[in-house]
């Protein structure tokens, strides 16, 4: 990263966000907003970063993970939506049935889900028996 693209982004977010985007995302970025999700999370675009970096997410939590993004967005972070979901009007008041309040994955923490176990369990533990041997 040059120095002069440092400090225009410093001139332009301030230095609070140039240090809060160093401790997160590893690089001052600056672009334009271009929504949220009902996560809080907050999306931009910059289109003369290089290619392939010009779409980013700055996450509501500290605890990032990507399962707390919304579909909709990712498929927009990863270039297959042109069009933010914030501004495209097909998207504005469509929701398909199935589709309900986001959750994101919780594999490997407490909340997980688990099956009910419903095999019998054993009354007593198997214990090896040795057998003596007989010799002369």
């Amino acid at each position: 990263m040059s120095i002069a693209r440092t400090v225009d982004y410093i001139r332009k977010g301030g230095f609070a966000k140039y240090w809060r985007d160093m401790q997160y995302i590893d690089d001052a970025k600056w672009g334009r907003m271009v929504g949220i999700d009902c996560n809080g999370n907050k999306y931009w675009e910059n289109l003369e970063e290089q290619p392939g970096r010009t779409r980013w997410v700055d996450y509501a939590s500290h605890d990032a993970d990507t399962t707390q993004l919304e579909p909709i967005w990712h498929a927009w972070l990863v270039h297959t939506r042109k069009d933010p979901p914030s501004e495209d009007r097909s998207l504005q008041h469509f929701m398909h049935p199935w589709e309900g309040p986001m959750n994101e994955n919780f594999t490997g923490t407490r909340g997980a889900f688990r099956t009910y176990n419903t095999t019998k369990p054993k009354l007593y533990e198997w214990q090896p028996k040795i057998a003596q041997r007989g010799g002369p």
